[in-house]
């Protein structure tokens, strides 16, 4: 009997690990791509425009800054999910709900990823900054992979 429980706890870790991974083909372009192009689902179930975007990926998740009066932002707060396509306006796509961080330590993580990625954040602009954080001027959303994926 125990045998079986041990078993049924491996397998269904295993199930719980492999659905929160992006699925591959949205992996392979997270690491290769420079822009997400990102839609909100407004209160009707439409689509808001889509918007290109820089993000940091971590192999876990995607983060990206918004101001807080954004419709991302305020979408987001409110539960609405993310339309993601990586790297083209028609590239591989996910949807996921997203989660507003006000952690300034993560900024910091990002800003050398966007240092590394993008010529115009290396010279000191469009950067993820921990004090425009700190001051809510700046809020980060996260981006996990959705389940079932």
């Amino acid at each position: 009997m125990w045998t079986v429980m041990i078993v049924s706890f491996v397998v269904l870790a295993g199930a719980a690990i492999a659905a929160a991974n992006f699925a591959p083909e949205v992996a392979s372009a997270l690491e290769s791509s420079k822009d997400l192009y990102v839609a909100t689902e407004r209160k009707d179930g439409s689509l808001s425009k889509v918007s290109p975007i820089w993000f940091m990926y971590d192999g876990d998740a995607v983060y990206f800054t918004t101001v807080p009066e954004s419709y991302k932002a305020k979408r987001v707060k409110l539960g609405r999910p993310l339309h993601v396509w990586v790297g083209a306006a028609d590239g591989p796509h996910f949807v996921a709900p997203g989660e507003l961080l006000t952690d300034p330590a993560v900024a910091e993580r990002m800003a050398p990823v966007y240092d590394s990625k993008y010529w115009i954040s290396w010279v000191g602009f469009f950067r993820p900054r921990p004090d425009r954080v700190r001051e809510g001027k700046t809020v980060i959303i996260k981006v996990r992979p959705p389940s079932g994926e």
